[in-house]
């Protein structure tokens, strides 16, 4: 396992953007493939991103798609999501996850410990 730390997040207006970060200690991230994952309140958690380990094959939810863009630097030992035209309905605690580029939450072995994202009308 590794040990993922989220920053970013926070409070926006609709139509604005943002941009999460997550990095990894313990290991270097350069060999795995990653996620975004978001849980609303009294809902599911529910895919948005993910990315192969070499960052060339991207994959997103049918409701960020064209919005939303998932990106790594290898060097760094960081993913990011930058999270643009943003709707209130993107309102939600988001998750980056090592282990998979699955949009199922089973296949992940680390998560990282999660960041608020308020989207307002």
């Amino acid at each position: 396992q590794v040990k993922l730390v989220q920053s970013g997040g926070g409070l926006v207006q609709a139509g604005g953007s943002l941009r999460l970060s997550c990095a990894a200690s313990g290991r270097t991230l350069s060999t795995l493939n990653m996620g975004w994952f978001r849980q609303a309140p009294g809902k599911e958690r529910e895919f948005v991103s993910s990315v192969n380990w070499n960052g060339l094959t991207t994959y997103y939810a049918d409701s960020v798609k064209g919005r939303f863009s998932i990106s790594r630097a290898n060097a760094q030992n960081t993913i990011y999501l930058q999270m643009n035209n943003l709707k209130p309905e993107d309102t939600a605690v988001y998750y980056c996850a090592a282990g998979s580029t699955s949009r199922s939450v089973a296949p992940y072995d680390s998560w990282g410990q999660g960041t608020q994202v308020t989207v307002s009308s």
